[in-house]
């Protein structure tokens, strides 16, 4: 069997990529994939967490192994994540991930190189879809192929997800065909991270409650979905409510039927960088549309979102 991995056909052979191997059949599969494709500028980035003693040390010696056997460079930083999140009053996965991110960010200024090739495939998407649906996004919020992510001290690192559309039945299945090993990751099979608990417990009770396969069926929605923001960013570039100096513009926005003016407001919010957006803070954000309602609103970070002289605009100055 062959996977077809349509990001693969456009990708750089000349130039350097730095690539995520945990050691899981995941990442195994994309490293051998990237190979195969004939992307010889890699660079192997292996973060091991230790979280898992005596086999988070044997993972980071199968992927050493693996970047010798394919004669590629590697990156292996050990990191105790427990103690971090202790430190920084983090759950473990939110640290892990500001972890990767910092490990990512200086392999990118060593190797001189901000792009970095993860294996997030589309299992991974439906989990994230369902978990940003419970947290209380605004539709359907999923990974994106390609994605700048900036760190707390280093570059603006350069995501690729070329995966995403790939279930992970069929790369490991892939794998086992090429007569391929990697490492089994015994904490992916225990329900107790958020993930692990949405993989193991919620889809497959979704899976039993509509008789389909319910991963399938979030990545359609996704997919329609993205088919429809499509369709509101061109009527928000029509709508053009923004004014020449960036701001939010009263009167145009009020023309405008109130689910593009929410839009309009939501649009304006991400471009100004402002995290942690869910449909509460939208509802008291739209308040200032209103003549009557309150001036400004306190925005996540510190900043506040003004109403003034028929624009609205983020304030970033610290009170």
């Amino acid at each position: 069997m062959d996977l077809i991995i349509p990001w693969l056909a456009t990708a750089s052979r000349r130039r350097r990529w730095l690539v995520g191997v945990s050691g899981g059949a995941d990442s195994v599969a994309l490293l051998h994939l990237l190979v195969k494709a004939g992307l010889q500028r890699l660079v192997v980035c292996h973060l091991d967490h230790r979280l898992r003693g005596r086999a988070s040390t044997a993972d980071a010696r199968f992927v050493r192994h693996l970047a010798a056997t394919m004669g590629l460079p590697v990156e292996i930083q050990r990191l105790d994540v427990a103690c971090l999140a202790r430190d920084r009053n983090e759950s473990l996965e939110t640290a892990a991930r500001r972890a990767r991110h910092e490990f990512f960010a200086a392999c990118a200024q060593k190797h001189r190189c901000r792009r970095v090739i993860l294996a997030h495939h589309a299992d991974d998407q439906a989990e994230t879809l369902l978990w940003n649906l419970l947290r209380g996004s605004h539709g359907l919020k999923g990974m994106l192929i390609e994605q700048q992510i900036a760190t707390d001290a280093g570059p603006v690192l350069e995501i690729f997800r070329p995966l995403l559309g790939v279930r992970r039945a069929q790369l490991r299945a892939w794998l086992m065909a090429q007569g391929l090993r990697w490492r089994e990751d015994a904490s992916n099979g225990e329900a107790v991270a958020v993930r692990n608990r949405l993989r193991h417990e919620v889809l497959p009770l979704l899976d039993e409650i509509a008789g389909r396969d319910a991963a399938a069926m979030l990545l359609r929605a996704a997919a329609a979905d993205e088919e429809a923001r499509a369709i509101l960013a061109w009527a928000l570039d029509q709508a053009r409510p923004i004014d020449p100096q960036g701001r939010l513009h009263l009167p145009s926005l009020r023309q405008l039927p109130p689910p593009l003016q929410r839009a309009a407001v939501l649009q304006y919010l991400r471009d100004q960088g402002v995290a942690e957006l869910d449909r509460a803070l939208l509802g008291r954000v739209m308040c200032l549309l209103d003549p009557a309602g309150p001036p400004a609103v306190n925005l996540p970070g510190g900043a506040r979102l003004r109403r003034r002289e028929a624009r609205v605009f983020v304030d970033f100055s610290k009170f």
